[in-house]
């Protein structure tokens, strides 16, 4: 059996790296489709992952039949814990009259019942990336066999339904079974204190050079914004993933006097509600504090129900813009505020920070009351 041996150094340890399930189904569809077409078994397939890293992955489970193939990978998550190790991923791949490459789900895989994910509602939970890998593989295939007809494609995963209970799936509205996910195709082991003594070494580097203020932001997303939304260099920005709260404190040692935090609703909501680590394995709070804050700030109770029943922050965002402006500028002003208290609250005396909170699709949501005049600041250095 194939292994990927492919390493990260982290906190001193040689870890080895994975592969994703966007990557097994990709690679289980691209075996199917080549089995298919040139009428012969093969054992092994090779892909090249979002990432550009090439994978040959082993091919389990064959089955052939007439018009179509199905065979399996086996998800490998490295050193990485993930509750889809070891799992295997299916494709099934169907000849079709029609031009074109159909994706589904099947047994095992979850299907969107809520707006705002990766997937509209209806849509088995297989991610734009595998997705598109997925195309990619057969398209290579179909190239070589000089195929111009079509193809369905069903993923699945026998213990899928399973798995999915110890996920946030059923949460936000994925339901039946898990997600094919994956931005890169690659299981990268996460170490939190590794993660926060980079963070540390970047945060050291600015107030070496002088800086009192200092740019802050979870990820890329905030630093599309940082760059799009406000004019400022995002390179200025410091990513603090989702550690705000070891981010400030380092922030507080090192001197720095003031700090401006952006970032998206869905990850800064979570500090009105006094979250100072994000990720969502500490928890998912995040339509709780929103529906609190929409109470005290008039909305009804079927306002509040509906809130509640959100998958992501942009929908609730819209639900209270369609019911009021007035109560959707009162709620976000109120968990402003209560993000304002609860990041100085970390930070102390000697540090100030302000927050602009923004939404992929509505923009500015929200600021605390000085972050105007920071913008300023980080615009014109």
């Amino acid at each position: 059996m194939s292994e990927f041996n492919e390493f990260i150094e982290k906190d001193g340890k040689r870890l080895r790296l994975g592969y994703t399930t966007g990557s097994c189904a990709a690679a289980a569809a691209k075996a199917a489709a080549w089995m298919l077409l040139f009428g012969k078994r093969r054992n092994s397939i090779g892909i090249t992952t979002a990432k550009g890293i090439p994978l040959e992955l082993d091919v389990l489970d064959i089955s052939i039949g007439n018009g179509e193939v199905s065979c399996a990978v086996k998800k490998d998550s490295g050193d990485d814990p993930d509750v889809t190790n070891e799992t295997l991923i299916y494709a099934k791949v169907c000849l079709t009259d029609e031009a074109g490459i159909i994706i589904d789900g099947g047994q095992g895989i979850g299907r969107v019942t809520k707006r705002g994910l990766d997937q509209p509602v209806g849509n088995a939970a297989i991610n734009s990336v595998p997705r598109q890998m997925i195309h990619e593989g057969i398209e290579e295939v179909m190239r070589l066999a000089d195929y111009r007809g079509g193809f369905k494609v069903i993923i699945s995963c026998p213990d899928g339904e399973r798995i999915a209970k110890k996920t946030f799936n059923p949460r936000l509205g994925i339901v039946g079974g898990i997600s094919i996910l994956g931005t890169t195709g690659i299981v990268e082991p996460m170490s939190e204190k590794a993660l926060v003594d980079t963070i540390h070494v970047e945060l050291n580097q600015r107030r070496a050079s002088g800086f009192d203020e200092v740019l802050l932001t979870p990820g890329n997303y905030g630093s599309d914004f940082i760059k799009d939304g406000l004019g400022i260099d995002p390179e200025r920005a410091v990513q603090t993933s989702n550690f705000i709260g070891d981010s400030i404190d380092i922030c507080g040692k090192l001197g720095f006097k003031r700090a401006l935090l952006v970032g998206h609703i869905g990850k800064l909501v979570k500090i009105a509600g006094g979250m100072m680590n994000t990720h969502s394995k500490y928890g998912d709070c995040r339509m709780e504090i929103i529906a609190a804050h929409a109470g005290a700030s008039g909305a009804p109770a079927s306002v509040i129900s509906e809130i509640l029943q959100c998958a992501a922050c942009d929908d609730a965002v819209r639900i209270l813009r369609e019911f009021d402006g007035e109560t959707e500028r009162k709620t976000l002003k109120s968990i402003a505020d209560r993000i304002h208290f609860n990041l100085n609250y970390r930070a102390g005396e000697d540090l100030k920070i302000e927050a602009i909170v923004f939404s992929k699709e509505y923009g500015v949501l929200c600021a605390t009351p000085n972050a105007a005049d920071y913008i300023g600041y980080f615009k014109e250095v």
